[in-house]
């Protein structure tokens, strides 16, 4: 029931996007990025889970690749340097505020949107969650202090690596006797959740 909601939220927020792009209003989405960046400091990156309209198309591009047996590509490890995600948001920030000094209107949010889609295809999900996606940079902070997320009980949890291997953020580590979630990483995607057999994640 959950899984079905999540799905039905994440196609209507898509069907909404894809709305305002062909409308030429795509830059109205930047209002709700901006609800999502201030409700991740009480509920965590729900945006990222629910309502991205570039996750939800790396979903299906995912599936696709599950269904063509398309293996994807390892990250290449100079992504991996800290750098790489700044400068990422800097060029995201840099090319919002000449669209909004110049009057001229710069299909950022389209290209990320199809760059998401296209890295998807290549590599997996976590190349764009952990390293480029500029709107999880921005949710970092405001998601590492939230007093709600996903959460592993301890006392259930066998260690068995089924959630670590289902996240696709690399949010969720092993421990000595239990797995553990950075909440910071985490998209609340609960993918996590469903692939738990010990019932010992939760969203709280």
């Amino acid at each position: 029931m959950k899984r079905k909601l999540q799905r039905t939220v994440q196609i209507g927020f898509l069907a909404l996007f894809l709305f305002l792009f062909a409308a030429g209003r795509v830059q109205m989405w930047m209002g709700l990025l901006l609800l999502g960046i201030l409700a991740s400091f009480l509920l965590g990156r729900v945006y990222c889970g629910w309502i991205c309209s570039i996750n939800t198309v790396m979903l299906g591009v995912s599936r696709l690749k599950k269904k063509l047996h398309i293996k994807s590509l390892p990250v290449p490890s100079a992504f991996s340097k800290p750098w790489v995600r700044h400068l990422a948001l800097g060029v995201f920030i840099g090319l919002f505020l000449f669209s909004m000094a110049t009057g001229r209107k710069v299909p950022v949010l389209p290209a990320l949107f199809a760059l998401g889609a296209f890295a998807t295809f290549f590599f997996p999900e976590e190349l764009w969650h952990q390293h480029l996606c500029p709107y999880g940079t921005l949710m970092l902070y405001p998601a590492s202090k939230s007093p709600r997320g996903m959460a592993i009980d301890a006392d259930l949890c066998n260690n068995c690596g089924a959630c670590r291997r289902a996240c696709p953020a690399l949010a969720v580590e092993k421990g000595g006797s239990h797995h553990f979630i950075h909440q910071r990483d985490c998209l609340v995607c609960m993918e996590c959740e469903r692939s738990c057999r010990q019932d010992a994640i939760r969203y709280r």
